[in-house]
């Protein structure tokens, strides 16, 4: 497209200013990048200039930088954070002495890579491949919620081979994302080498065959870059790229075409070279020395998530002698919290082609609007609901375990580190996938979840518990993660025979519940197996022998005082649908250690190696998990010790 003939829609500074101050800029690039004696100068030098343009004509605020109406850019190459930081220095977000003695430093907040809560940064990144898919949420959202703002995201030629980049590229097409503009950094240059000679793609062809809007320009030519973007601002349909010619470590004669300074800061003496060639003082000195008196500490980054009333109505209650699979007790809850918000703000349920599977049948039924979906794109579908959550929509992402926790883990990690809001909801987890074997089998979310330090973990223990979890996750900011299987389960019923988890239970993270009082041996237990343990429990009552069935529906955080009364001089069993190094039973034994319980014997029971396809029930009986097989087991222990 030739934007040479259309007229630069209004702007903050002049088209002069800004060319003067990316000279200024690329200084500031330098002499940050020296002082921290690492960064990626030379990439930061040939955005800064779109960097620079589009902060100029954006509708944000520095003085009000997290306004909810104001426009969100994404930085998805974070690598070049020089470049975005100098730029939102120079546009008055932050200060540019902070910005230039602080780069990578502990006590700042400038870290290496672009870092969500510093003022005018929407996500952090630095995992190339996913801002596309941050940007792709927070256009959603704008849509869901009848905003007008637009999402811009710097996106770099060397991620472009990344399958996720596709997968976005799609989903963009496919929700006519008209307020989306990505600019890409089209400077052939990448850590190795040559970008064309490490993997070759055909960018502009790739974008142009997914259905967007493709404009070619000089990347460092003002006038091209402003006019592109009032052409990208007024599209009507779909989605623009802006597709950059650039050259790495623009401005610097020694640095340009170099893939050397991708990620290596300039000696003092190359720094003094290169700013006498820019024209610009050298005051390296005073940020070095500014530097060394810096503490090593610093106060901790907010995280400007849109806050939802969220509204949890009145729990659906199963019962008793109902057979209820957990899953459909979600789809059930959801498909109420829509009903009760959807007026208030967008609730969204985000799908990889598993509707049935993960029962938001009903939810699409009385919410079209906010079923999303995504297609089979694990990793696009988790950045894209991390996105929304923090951008006003109350959003959920359904799908199995293996594929929403372990194929997804990095996107998940970024949702972390991001402290997002997000509900991922995995189904199918543990053997109770039963037939589609070992690769479907989700036998590691614990030990995955513990890795994550911003995000708990339920794992219901019925129907009933399921509804009441759901919803109290809904109304908690943060991220959950929401664990259960496929199969149905019975209600689970106290001593006395009625529904445990009644009108009057209330969801408390951390509570243990007790399903059984007895003095002989106690089972730790939750999820799918928690009626196994129950039942195995009612049958030893019947010899006379009392077993304490305890379950956890928090297995990475509980109470240690309700642990340590029915763990003290006992026989303590772990009974886990889940790989046994890496779940309940680590957890517990590390706590009992800590706080100087004292079983008098402890085992843990889980899998121990991969399950082979088979009917729940026979797998149940080859791994010992029946309920036969755990009577025949708890008596055995409670006989030999």
């Amino acid at each position: 497209m030739n934007v040479n003939s259309l007229e630069v829609y209004s702007l903050k500074k002049s088209l002069k200013e800004l060319k003067n101050l990316s000279v200024i800029a690329r200084g500031d690039i330098l002499k940050m990048t020296t002082v921290a004696n690492s960064g990626h100068p030379a990439g930061s030098m040939s955005s800064i200039d779109m960097f620079l343009s589009v902060l100029n004509r954006a509708n944000i605020f520095p003085d009000d930088p997290f306004n909810p109406d104001r426009d969100r850019i994404v930085v998805s190459h974070g690598h070049t954070s020089p470049g975005f930081y100098v730029a939102l220095a120079r546009m008055g977000f932050v200060d540019i002495e902070e910005v230039i003695s602080g780069f990578r430093y502990a006590g700042s907040i400038f870290e290496g890579h672009v870092t969500r809560g510093i003022p005018g940064v929407e996500w952090s990144t630095g995992n190339l491949g996913q801002g596309l898919s941050a940007g792709i949420g927070m256009a959603l959202a704008a849509k869901k919620r009848g905003k007008d703002y637009r999402v811009y995201v710097f996106s770099s030629d060397g991620e472009s081979s990344k399958g996720q980049i596709a997968e976005a590229r799609r989903t963009a097409i496919k929700e006519g994302l008209n307020n989306l503009i990505v600019l890409l950094d089209y400077n052939d240059i990448q850590i190795s080498g040559r970008a064309r000679d490490i993997l070759s793609v055909n960018i502009v062809g790739e974008y142009e065959a997914a259905g967007w809007n493709v404009i070619e320009i000089d990347g460092h030519n003002f006038d091209q870059i402003n006019k592109a973007l009032e052409v990208a601002e007024n599209e009507p349909l779909r989605p623009t790229v802006i597709v950059a010619k650039t050259i790495i470590g623009k401005g610097v004669s020694f640095m340009e075409n170099t893939p050397t300074y991708h990620g290596k800061a300039l000696t003092k003496e190359q720094l003094s070279k290169a700013l006498e060639e820019l024209g610009l003082e050298n005051d390296v000195e005073k940020y070095i020395e500014k530097r060394k008196n810096m503490a090593l500490t610093r106060d901790k980054l907010s995280y400007p998530n849109i806050e939802l009333n969220v509204e949890t109505g009145q729990p659906i209650v199963y019962g008793k002698g109902e057979k209820v699979a957990n899953r459909n007790a979600f789809g059930n809850a959801i498909a109420d919290l829509a009903k009760l918000n959807m007026e208030n703000f967008p609730v969204v349920a985000i799908d990889c082609d598993l509707k049935p599977s993960v029962n938001l049948e009903k939810f699409e039924k009385v919410n079209p609007e906010g079923y999303i979906q995504i297609g089979i794109e694990e990793h696009n579908a988790a950045t894209i609901g991390g996105a929304l959550s923090v951008s006003g929509a109350l959003t959920f992402f359904a799908d199995f375990g293996v594929f929403g926790l372990d194929e997804a883990f990095n996107q998940q990690r970024l949702n972390d580190i991001n402290h997002t809001n997000l509900k991922t909801v995995v189904t199918h987890c543990g053997i109770d996938v039963g037939e589609d074997g070992k690769t479907h089998h989700e036998v590691n979310y614990i030990g995955i979840v513990r890795s994550l330090y911003h995000t708990k973990l339920i794992v219901p223990c019925d129907a009933n518990q399921t509804d009441k979890a759901i919803r109290y996750a809904a109304k908690v900011p943060g991220n959950f993660v929401i664990a259960m299987g496929r199969s149905n389960l019975p209600i689970l019923l106290d001593e006395e025979g009625n529904v445990y988890y009644n009108n009057d239970y209330n969801f408390e993270y951390g509570k243990l519940d007790v399903f059984r009082k007895g003095r002989d041996l106690t089972v730790f237990t939750y999820g799918s197996f928690a009626h196994l343990a129950v039942e195995a429990a009612d049958k030893l009552k019947e010899e006379d022998i009392h077993i304490t069935v305890i379950g956890v529906p928090t297995p990475l955080d509980f109470d240690l005082t309700q642990v340590k009364e029915y763990v003290d001089n006992t026989i303590v069993l772990t009974l886990e649908d889940h790989n046994v190094e890496n779940g309940l039973s680590n957890e517990l034994s590390k706590a009992m250690i800590k706080n100087s319980m004292k079983p008098s014997y402890f085992e843990p029971m889980g899998l121990k190696e991969y399950a082979p396809s088979g009917t729940i029930k026979d797998l149940l009986r080859v791994h010992g998990f029946d309920v036969e097989s755990l009577v025949k087991k708890m008596k055995g222990l409670i006989e030999s010790k």
